[in-house]
């Protein structure tokens, strides 16, 4: 068989083993490619296509089950494909020759069981697609860029029109390349591209990955950049839109995660921004839904510590509120967090914790929790972070001072109060003897 009678495949969009079948040219098969080149499964697939059914739903014993009996050459191909007997592949290499033969050197060859991929001078379309990332592997071993962004546009190029969601996925790889080769520009660029060309598509969860994945070059490169930081948190609030709690509960935290630390940065302090910090903690609660001690604990970490600073330098107007609750959060991380293992780490714990019962008037507390950050600062020769630690505890004693001092003055006071009111009523008297005299 020289090549494939069904053409475009829908090779590619889909996780392997699943995204290197093909389908036979069977009846409802070309309405089946459309809908999969779509990134949807069909509402009614024909009983010849099950297989593809149940390799999409991950069943693929299953899958090679349901073509055991179909004697074509695709199905000889399939069942290579979910099932890589090394035995199998020189007896079915002899037997396909043309697209399949290429493709199955390709399954061959992820699998290990010969050294280079198929050349692909000859082939066109999702066919080339399919295998020149292999050589863009290939040349990235041996650390040629340029090879491997050659080979990644080419396929791009290929498939680009036939199956834009595969185009997309290959963008999404030459964006990681482009960021190996210190080409920061051209992997925003190449992922602006892909998740425009995965809009039109069906597969929310490679859009809501696309937009979190550009989101968070955005941020990364941002530097200060407005600009970029207000793209970042639009392709967030793209992500959001694709995925749930329910269904892709860590890109869902990871989302609302990194739109908060944006958010947070455009944000950073004045009165005017509290809605926005408003909405970056609302996000940092979501991520916490998913974050747990227990389950993602260095998410949790930098969640909870995020939620609690952004809390203790909020100016909501109830404030008393957020540094309570601010104070809660730092004492979990408190009691999760190995000072031995991160003493830096904790004792900027206590120090923000200090400063959050310092607002609250707690100036014992406060300067408890600053007296052994300051220590931990000093042995561990970080001087800057001590000596600001310093300034707040002199801020404390000021403060205390000045209570105390106030305190006193009005006790001392209400004597001299006494006396006022007794004057003002004598006065009062001598105003009342003169006016008859005033009459006169």
């Amino acid at each position: 068989m020289a090549h494939l009678s069904l053409r475009p495949q829908p090779l590619g969009i889909f996780p392997p083993p699943t995204g290197y079948l093909v389908l036979p040219p069977v009846d409802g098969a070309e309405d089946v490619c459309v809908s999969l080149l779509a990134g949807r499964l069909p509402e009614h697939m024909p009983a010849s296509l099950r297989f593809y059914a149940l390799a999409l739903a991950n069943d693929q014993q299953g899958a090679w089950r349901a073509l055991a009996n179909d004697p074509t050459p695709e199905a000889h191909y399939n069942r290579f494909v979910l099932r890589s007997d090394p035995e199998a592949y020189p007896h079915l290499r002899r037997q396909l020759n043309g697209d399949l033969a290429a493709l199955l050197d390709l399954v061959a060859y992820m699998g290990g069981l010969i050294d280079s991929p198929p050349a692909v001078e000859t082939l066109r379309g999702e066919i080339a697609a399919c295998i020149l990332p292999a050589h863009a592997a290939c040349a990235l071993a041996r650390q040629q860029y340029d090879a491997a962004i050659a080979a990644l546009q080419r396929a791009i190029e290929e498939v680009r029109r036939i199956s834009p969601l595969f185009a997309a996925q290959l963008l999404d790889h030459l964006a990681t390349v482009y960021l190996n080769a210190n080409q920061s520009s051209a992997a925003l660029q190449a992922l602006r591209d892909a998740a425009t060309l995965a809009v039109g598509g069906r597969l929310f969860d490679l859009r809501a990955y696309l937009a979190l994945r550009l989101g968070m070059l955005c941020q990364d490169q941002a530097n200060g950049q407005r600009a970029l930081l207000l793209e970042a948190n639009e392709w967030f609030q793209e992500a959001l839109r694709c995925c749930s709690v329910e269904r892709t509960p860590d890109l869902y935290a990871l989302a609302h995660y990194r739109l908060a630390l944006t958010l947070l940065a455009i944000a950073p302090s004045g009165n005017g921004d509290q809605a926005t910090r408003e909405r970056a903690i609302q996000s940092l609660r979501e991520s916490l839904r998913v974050y747990t001690c227990e389950t993602h604990y260095d998410q949790w970490l930098n969640a909870q510590i995020t939620l609690a600073n952004a809390l203790r330098i909020s100016s909501a107007a109830s404030p008393n509120e957020h540094l309570i609750e601010a104070v809660r959060l730092y004492d979990e991380v408190l009691a999760h967090r190995d000072q031995d293992h991160d003493p830096i780490g904790y004792g900027r714990v206590l120090a923000n914790q200090g400063t959050a019962l310092f607002h609250l008037g707690r100036f014992d507390c406060a300067r408890d929790r600053l007296i052994r950050a300051r220590s931990i600062f000093l042995s561990h020769r970080d001087y800057g972070a001590a000596a600001l630690l310093e300034e707040a505890l002199v801020e404390i004693d000021c403060r205390v001072s000045r209570t105390e001092n106030q305190e006193l003055r009005t006790e001392n006071r209400e004597p001299g109060t006494e006396n006022r009111e007794l004057r003002t009523r004598n006065q009062e008297l001598r105003t009342e003897n003169q006016e008859p005299g005033t009459e006169d």
